[in-house]
């Protein structure tokens, strides 16, 4: 919030205006008792407000203090101090949950009075006009104050939650990079068994059994060559890259086609190898459709 010099400066405030106001005081004080008064009787119209008040203070209590409050709209002195009680006023009303607009048309009743007050007290409609102005700006500034702890207020909110979501978010972050991170170290360490049953099948080749030995030995090759593009695919992802899907469908491809190789060394039931057979089939539509899908994108 502003210093109150630069808030009289914003309302065009004037030495003057505080004069005028000076001048009103012992007019307020004769209205001070019907003023306060027709004040509370209008907060207690109001379901909700009355619930308010009789919540957190008593109607005498709270009489008096509008009956202050009113009284200081006249002091003719606006300084710091002024700022800051009318500032400790609007963050009680935050705090004992008074909606905003209530505030708002409270002070347009107040607004109300003084003109009648104004009016009713002069006759002469130059003087009225010069008093009534100088009533409007200080109703203006003590508005504006005291709203804008609801404004104040509701900032606060804003800062935590973002505060709050920025947190989170960070530690989602580490959160995946440490899953993507493990699982490239197990991408690794299934690589390396896939070495070793691509070595394995290859000495099969020597053990008398070369046919299945051959075979298996296709199908292992392909499998290490997707865990390569495993592995290629979940680096470029660590180092801020792109998920690509395609190579995991290609890793299930890969698979199936082994399963093949080896269900027919084995001389499984041609029912199986044609659902085999079927499931690769549907296999290289998927991977063929994401490609095209990808390939259109990266033209787009």
């Amino acid at each position: 919030m502003e210093s109150m010099a630069k808030l009289k400066e914003q309302y065009h405030f004037t030495d003057a205006d505080a004069l005028n106001l000076h001048d009103l005081l012992p007019v307020a004080d004769e209205y001070l008792n019907s003023l306060a008064g027709s004040f509370m009787a209008y907060l207690y119209e109001h379901p909700e407000t009355e619930l308010i008040v009789t919540r957190h203070s008593s109607k005498s209590r709270l009489e008096a203090f509008h009956r202050q409050w009113f009284r200081t709209l006249f002091q003719g002195e606006y300084d710091e101090e002024y700022l800051r009680t009318l500032k400790r006023i609007g963050q009680a009303h935050v705090r004992v949950g008074l909606p905003v607009h209530y505030v708002n048309a409270a002070m347009s009743h107040v607004r109300h009075a003084i003109q009648h007050m104004i009016h009713d007290t002069f006759p002469d409609k130059d003087q009225r006009r010069m008093y009534r102005e100088s009533a409007d700006k200080i109703m203006d500034l003590n508005l504006a104050v005291m709203t804008s702890s609801y404004r104040d207020a509701e900032m606060g909110k804003v800062f935590v939650s973002r505060s709050l979501e920025s947190g989170l978010i960070r530690l989602s972050e580490r959160f995946t990079y440490g899953l993507n991170l493990i699982l490239v170290l197990s991408l690794a360490g299934l690589s390396i068994a896939v070495v070793g049953l691509f070595i394995k099948d290859i000495m099969l080749v020597f053990n008398g059994k070369p046919e299945k030995a051959i075979f298996s030995a296709l199908g292992s090759m392909l499998i290490l060559w997707m865990m390569i593009e495993l592995l290629e695919n979940e680096i470029k992802n660590l180092k801020g890259g792109s998920f690509n899907i395609l190579v995991f469908v290609g890793v299930v491809v890969v698979a199936m086609v082994r399963e093949i190789l080896i269900s027919t060394l084995r001389h499984d039931d041609p029912k199986t190898q044609a659902f085999l057979t079927l499931t690769l089939l549907v296999l290289g539509i998927v991977y063929f459709l994401i490609s095209k899908a990808q390939k259109c994108s990266f033209k787009e």
